[in-house]
């Protein structure tokens, strides 16, 4: 049963982080972008049922959840406390918790390009996302160009498909290769 340690405003105003006590996903993320793909998880299916969630993203000791504008935060976050603390945890409350990682939908294991790009997004970008609440999956790419896709807070904020956009774009040119051109799918 997870604790709520502590609840964090993000740089999205739709999107609010619960740091929890006790870890709800481990190593790869989970994320939920509707009601649909929660069908099989109890906590995400819990919080798409409060109503007005349009989002649910798990790492390890946090989860993000995204709302419509229609509802305020303050009637939200006693709602969504409920199926938080009648989930159960996926491990014991004192492990650390593992490095973000990034969630693929392409193999790399052949494509030296891919494994430096998965490299520096899991060791300088995604912990900095995961701070907001968010993160991203590798979708793929086609010569020197990357798609990401958002998650999390990241997935519907303004600030995703301008600032942090540049920066990881800026980041994999400067540490993979110079004429990496990233974009958002």
């Amino acid at each position: 049963m997870p604790k709520i340690a502590e609840i964090e405003y993000t740089p999205n105003p739709n999107a609010v982080k619960f740091v929890l006590k006790e870890a709800v996903a481990v190593g790869f993320p989970k994320s939920f972008p509707n009601a649909e793909t929660a069908e099989h998880d109890e906590l995400a299916k819990g919080l798409f049922a409060v109503g007005h969630v349009t989002s649910v993203f798990m790492q390890d000791k946090f989860l993000t959840v995204t709302k419509t504008d229609d509802k305020g935060w303050p009637e939200m976050l006693p709602l969504l406390a409920a199926p938080i603390r009648a989930a159960a945890g996926v491990g014991g409350g004192t492990s650390t918790p593992a490095a973000p990682r990034v969630f693929s939908k392409v193999e790399d294991e052949n494509d030296p390009l891919l494994r430096d790009i998965r490299m520096v997004l899991e060791s300088a970008i995604l912990p900095a996302l995961a701070a907001d609440g968010g993160g991203l999956e590798l979708v793929g790419r086609h010569e020197k160009q990357v798609m990401i896709r958002y998650v999390g807070a990241c997935g519907s904020c303004p600030a995703s498909l301008t600032g942090t956009l540049v920066a990881i774009e800026g980041m994999l040119q400067k540490e993979v290769d110079p004429e990496i051109v990233v974009i958002s799918v």
